[in-house]
């Protein structure tokens, strides 16, 4: 693990795969909530490893052992940190081609990233990947308060809360604590916390900035987007309005499956030996780009 402060001197924590110099390298980003113990974090960077590639993970602000001491946290469409440690990490391994994956929450960021930088990116990143991304934020939080879906909802608001009251012992006048002990739902909470938090007008207007729909059509540099229409994350026809607009663009592939559910895209035969899809496709795909020259 390491620790590198960032700009605004918060902490961000790396946790880095070693290969040989000028082996190509994944730059991870994980989901809401996840962390380095996250399922898929192991399996990509193992995945990499096989490879003789390098990896790094980028854990967002407050989610590993290193401290959030900013007066802020994470967000579905914060791409500075991502911007500042690609281009430290391109820095230290000049020689390296670089391929960037998200998953969840991170892919949201991996292609807003894109899509603001795509006059840069191409310099910085040969390929990335986005695992299972919500792409219309708003959506995806009011689905996720409903029905089955809601066991996800309570989880992530008790994780979030927990993280925002210790904030706030720390930084009293960052947000009105009643508002948090009122919400019932992630949307709730984006209205009370991360809007005013981070200089959104509401939780709509976050989600409006923020949801990488609007940014596919930017976006320049050869993007594999794999998701699941039964991902209980997502409301049933988000995916086919995505893959219309991924139609308008040659540097997006889409791979969506009928199953596969949120971040899941387990196989294999054998139950004791389960082969998981979705981290062997995308290291899969950052190769056959290479293979493309």
């Amino acid at each position: 693990m390491e620790c590198i402060a960032a700009p605004d001197g918060d902490n961000l924590e790396l946790h880095h795969v070693s290969a040989p110099a000028g082996a190509p390298r994944v730059l991870l980003l994980h989901g809401l909530e996840g962390s380095a113990r996250s399922h898929y974090v192991g399996g990509i960077l193992a995945q990499s490893a096989a490879r003789g590639w390098g990896a790094t993970l980028l854990v967002f602000r407050g989610c590993g052992i290193a401290p959030n001491v900013a007066r802020r946290f994470y967000h579905s469409g914060e791409t500075g940190d991502l911007d500042f440690v690609i281009r430290r990490l391109s820095v230290r391994w000049p020689e390296s081609p670089w391929f960037l994956a998200g998953v969840s929450l991170g892919g949201n960021v991996v292609l807003k990233w894109l899509g603001e930088r795509h006059a840069h990116s191409g310099s910085l990143i040969r390929a990335a990947a986005a695992i299972s991304v919500p792409f219309d934020l708003e959506a995806g939080a009011r689905h996720i308060a409903r029905g089955f879906a809601r066991v996800y909802d309570r989880s992530f608001l008790k994780s979030l809360r927990r993280k925002a009251l210790a904030k706030l012992s720390v930084y009293p006048d960052l947000f009105e604590r009643s508002k948090v002990d009122q919400a019932r739902s992630v949307y709730d909470f984006d209205e009370a916390v991360t809007g005013p938090v981070h200089g959104f007008s509401s939780a709509r207007d976050y989600y409006e900035q923020s949801s990488s729909s609007r940014f596919l059509q930017q976006i320049r540099t050869p993007t594999l987007l794999l998701s699941s229409r039964d991902d209980p994350f997502l409301p049933r026809d988000l995916l086919s309005r995505i893959e219309t607009a991924a139609r308008a663009n040659p540097h997006i592939v889409t791979e969506f499956h009928r199953g596969g559910g949120h971040v899941g895209f387990v196989a294999g035969a054998r139950p004791w030996r389960p082969f998981y899809y979705a981290e062997w496709r995308i290291c899969r795909f950052f190769e056959e780009v290479m293979e493309r020259g």
